[in-house]
């Protein structure tokens, strides 16, 4: 009658990987009744959770509490897939509930679970599902917010959980909140990333926001990964943005050190600054300098890894709001490719004040894009879509009317649309001399208004 029942007194905790084996711990009753074999009634079904939750890390316990009516004698514990389920006998009063317990969490005891007991009226209905995931399977995702986790309050962000791994499923969770987890089906990135966006939002000041997010395979979708880092998503108030600048030129060789200038007139007493894709803030007291409050970032050595788009933000001391973000402002690393791009003017290095001349950018590679740069300026580099004119790629850049602010040395780089923070070898330098006085304007094609953008794909 009772063959493949688990009984305390009788079974050693273990058991294999198709069958776990669960220590069965009975509280609230004792009943030395006949079992009764009745169809089953109308019977309140049971009630199934799981302490200290139903997401357990690997190797740690667990308990399963199913509680049922006063009248029950007997509860069964069923885990979807397993023809043997795991009864408790021994009651103890009042006798309303059941105890399973799991001494080490494993890929083996994740599962769907549910619970049933039996009445001198009958067997119950069987409880609603509780889905028991392990996590800490596998490594850690990323997760960060785009394009930053500073939002506008009432405004919206992606968060983007990735892995270098194709795993098919990423689950987000929100922490503090008795939320179901969100799931989306992995996307592969042509980098070979496999990523899945979710919408977040409206945000609002007065939650707080924190996610964590996992990933899972098709087949076992009870056993998860380790958490990634928690990301905090910021609301952001509506004081007036700062700025962001390089000290040095936008486009930074590796081994280099840049310092980014965040400033304001606002008088902010800290500013921080953010680069998109990354889950962390760097944070820096703000200092007064001629009525401007500024906080200067230095980053360095400068790798490969520090190319990207960048914003900072301000705020009061007395206050956790952050501001609106500055504009975006794109740091391009060099050297990143090795083909070799070559710089030519049209008609010549050597032009009088007035004229038009062309800058000609070109390489035997392919290049989705050329970049050109003036030596010592600031503002972001031109940026044009390469043409196929056969045997090369090329871009050309046209000027003019030329004055002595168009004096300079000159190079262009390659980048790729995949990567277009990522740049070649600059080109040799041109030096191109501005001869004769005229107008000394700040030629628009060299203003830098606008900061770099990525070309379109």
């Amino acid at each position: 009658m009772h063959r493949g029942l688990i009984h305390p007194q009788s079974r050693a905790v273990g058991g294999d990987a198709m069958t776990p084996i669960l220590t069965v711990l009975v509280c609230l009753g004792l009943s030395l009744g006949p079992r009764t074999h009745v169809q089953a009634g109308p019977l309140p079904k049971p009630t199934l959770w799981a302490e200290p939750g139903s997401m357990i890390i690997r190797g740690n316990p667990v308990t399963i509490w199913c509680r049922g009516t006063l009248e029950a004698q007997e509860y069964r514990l069923d885990k979807e897939g397993s023809t043997v389920p795991w009864n408790a006998q021994n009651l103890v009063e009042p006798r309303n509930k059941a105890r399973f317990s799991i001494p080490s969490m494993t890929e083996h005891h994740a599962g769907r679970y549910r619970c049933n007991y039996v009445s001198p009226e009958g067997w119950s209905e069987p409880s609603d599902p509780l889905e028991l995931v392990v996590t800490g399977a596998y490594s850690k995702p990323t997760l960060s917010a785009l394009p930053s986790p500073v939002v506008a309050s009432g405004g919206n962000v992606t968060l983007r959980c990735g892995s270098p791994k194709g795993y098919q499923h990423f689950v987000l969770i929100e922490e503090g909140e008795h939320r179901l987890p969100r799931t989306l089906d992995s996307q592969q990135l042509h980098s070979g990333w496999y990523q899945a966006l979710f919408p977040v939002g409206p945000v609002t000041p007065s939650h707080r926001w924190t996610f964590r997010c996992y990933y899972y395979y098709k087949n076992t979708p009870q056993v998860w990964s380790h958490p990634s880092d928690p990301l905090e998503i910021l609301a952001s108030g509506v004081s007036r943005k700062p700025s962001l600048l390089t000290l040095q030129s936008p486009v930074v060789a590796p081994g280099e050190t840049l310092t980014l200038q965040c400033g304001s007139n606002v008088g902010y007493d800290r500013f921080a600054l953010y680069k998109e894709g990354e889950r962390d803030f760097l944070q820096c007291p703000g200092q007064l300098q001629a009525g401007l409050s500024q906080a200067n970032f230095t980053l360095g050595p400068v790798s490969r890894s520090h190319g990207g788009q960048y914003r900072c933000y301000g705020a009061h001391n007395l206050s956790s709001k952050w501001s609106a973000p500055s504009d975006p402002l794109d740091i391009l690393i060099s050297r990143q490719f090795y083909d070799v791009v070559s710089l030519s003017v049209q008609p010549g290095p050597t032009v009088a004040s007035g004229e038009n001349v062309t800058l000609l950018c070109q390489s035997w590679r392919q290049f989705h894009t050329f970049l050109l740069t003036k030596e010592g300026a600031a503002h972001p580099p031109l940026r044009l879509r390469s043409k196929h004119r056969a045997p090369k790629y090329q871009a050309e850049f046209p000027m003019g009317p030329v004055t002595s602010v168009h004096t300079g040395t000159y190079r262009c780089y390659g980048s790729h649309s995949y990567s277009p923070h990522l740049l070649s070898l600059p080109s040799d330098p041109l030096e191109l001399m501005v001869s004769g006085e005229g107008p000394d304007p700040v030629p628009s094609e060299l203003k830098g208004s606008a900061p770099a953008r990525p070309p379109e794909i």
